[in-house]
């Protein structure tokens, strides 16, 4: 078991986060293992120059793999899905993206993360 310590700094999933009823994050690389904890947090004020404000110490359950491209998103084992269709609403709604659409998940995680060239490797992490 590995422990983390990750940020969340999108506004709408913090409380979400906090109360449990978001359970997951999307996020770039593949560091993270099913029974592994992670700590995440939040900042008071401006990111990396600020204390944290709160903090939640999870145990991850479950990891799915995804790669993840300006066209959408696809486990390594099955086709690609867009980023306009239901599914990737479902997923967006799942990790509290406003609005929870594929899109708006798309420019959520390419503005955190910057938009891959290539497909680029990602996580669903549960907890």
């Amino acid at each position: 078991m590995k422990k983390h310590v990750k940020a969340i700094s999108y506004k709408p999933k913090i409380e979400p986060v906090l109360d449990g009823r978001c359970i997951q994050t999307i996020r770039a690389g593949r560091n993270v293992s099913a029974g592994d904890e992670i700590l995440f947090h939040g900042w008071s004020g401006k990111p990396y120059r600020s204390k944290w404000d709160w903090r939640k110490r999870v145990e991850v359950k479950v990891i799915i793999p995804l790669l993840i491209s300006s066209y959408g998103f696809r486990r390594p084992d099955s086709s690609w899905i867009r980023w306009g269709c239901n599914t990737a609403n479902e997923l967006a709604a799942l990790d509290f993206i406003d609005p929870p659409t594929g899109e708006a998940l798309r420019d959520v995680l390419f503005s955190l993360n910057c938009a891959p060239k290539e497909p680029a490797e990602y996580q669903i992490i549960r907890w």
